[in-house]
């Protein structure tokens, strides 16, 4: 078995997912980069494998047959999984009067039934020697806005079902934490400058309920998600962090 400790990343294509890629790989952790997106998971495992093993894998994590083909490829890779960091996500945004029966099962599928089904059969891997599952929730967890049952609903049961897998999971040496990121600038905020009018004004609003002044970027929740997953955290498991800004204490 290798000595580098090896993670497997999910929506690691682009934007949040990206830069936890990118951040374990600096920090020595061969990387398996999962996606629904092939040709951006590979772009991604090309430019972090300069730093340390990467490689792409296509799927779908609301899929058992995919999820079951990702785990195996990372363990036949790099001979061991020491890490899962359950990113992928999806946002439907509408009224539950509003939503159909599809939408807000994929929205589910998605962000919870992934979850559950990464976690599911990467813990076998883990068990025995030890490992940690970093659940990428959101603010959406504790605060809500118009239209956003489906996402809401899917954020806070990820807080659930990490609170009971660390329970379970405890005396296998399996750490599970989450993390509530609040406004990142990533590719996901570019679109919704697209939709506003006027930017300057609405980010001038937004930012009247960040006390440090500023958006999050990718790197700021990759430093929260490799510490959850580190040594450092030894001794933290059922916990939720919040990478906001103090966006929800300031009470928005």
């Amino acid at each position: 078995m290798s000595e580098r400790k090896a993670v497997l990343v999910t929506g690691a294509a682009s934007g949040i997912g990206e830069g936890i890629a990118a951040r374990f790989a600096e920090a020595g952790y061969a990387v398996a980069v999962f996606d629904i997106n092939p040709g951006g998971a590979r772009a991604v495992a090309q430019r972090i494998c300069s730093i340390s093993p990467a490689i792409a894998v296509e799927g779908d994590v609301s899929s058992d047959q995919d999820v079951r083909r990702a785990l195996d490829e990372c363990v036949r890779a790099f001979g061991r999984l020491d890490a899962l960091v359950n990113n992928a996500g999806i946002e439907v945004m509408a009224p539950v009067a509003d939503l159909t029966l599809e939408e807000w099962e994929r929205q589910l599928a998605v962000n919870l039934r992934g979850v559950f089904l990464m976690s599911k059969h990467a813990v076998p891997h883990m068990r025995g020697r030890g490992g940690a599952i970093v659940n990428i929730s959101s603010v959406h967890a504790f605060v809500s806005w118009p239209g956003s049952a489906a996402y809401d609903a899917s954020k806070a049961g990820m807080l659930a079902l990490t609170r009971a897998m660390a329970i379970d999971h405890g005396p296998d040496r399996i750490r599970v934490n989450a993390i509530c990121p609040g406004y990142i600038d990533t590719p996901l905020m570019d679109a919704w400058r697209k939709t506003v009018t006027d930017v300057e004004t609405a980010e001038r609003e937004l930012l009247k309920f960040h006390p440090l002044g500023r958006f999050g970027t990718a790197r700021d929740v990759a430093e929260a998600t490799l510490f959850l997953a580190s040594g450092a955290a030894a001794f933290i498991t059922g916990a939720t962090l919040v990478v906001d800004g103090g966006m929800t204490i300031i009470g928005h």
